[in-house]
């Protein structure tokens, strides 16, 4: 029998997308955070968010979306703020009953775009 992916153990598509409203829900809560998402489209962050970690989970969509470093280029996040968000998605993956090292790989696989999304438009 064929171990279960980390996307199956995710709970799949609505498993993750459960896990991105509540990550969502957060940051746009969040005093330090929430500034950045007042004006966004915050159906089309999530859908594409839900993409990105379902094909980093083994899963068969696709990130279709603009590329990390240049979706982000306006955004002037610094190191705490993703702290800050990563935090956050980790308080998700907690309320979602994600087990440590599952939620470790989720994580894992937004941290390996840290440089992108502190990338500015000046390339500073």
């Amino acid at each position: 029998m064929a171990e279960e992916t980390l996307y199956e153990r995710l709970g799949g598509h609505d498993g993750i997308r459960a896990v991105v409203d509540d990550f969502y829900d957060r940051l746009q809560d969040d005093d330090e955070l929430g500034p950045f998402f007042e004006d966004a489209d915050m159906e089309s962050l999530r859908k594409t968010q839900t993409d990105f970690l379902c094909e980093a989970a083994g899963g068969p969509e696709t990130y279709d979306a603009a590329p990390v470093r240049e979706a982000h280029l306006h955004v002037p996040f610094t190191p705490a703020h993703i702290q800050r968000a990563v935090d956050l998605l980790s308080d998700s993956l907690e309320e979602f009953d994600v087990p440590e090292d599952d939620a470790e790989k989720v994580i894992g696989a937004i941290a390996a775009y840290e440089e992108d999304l502190l990338a500015s438009p000046d390339g500073e």
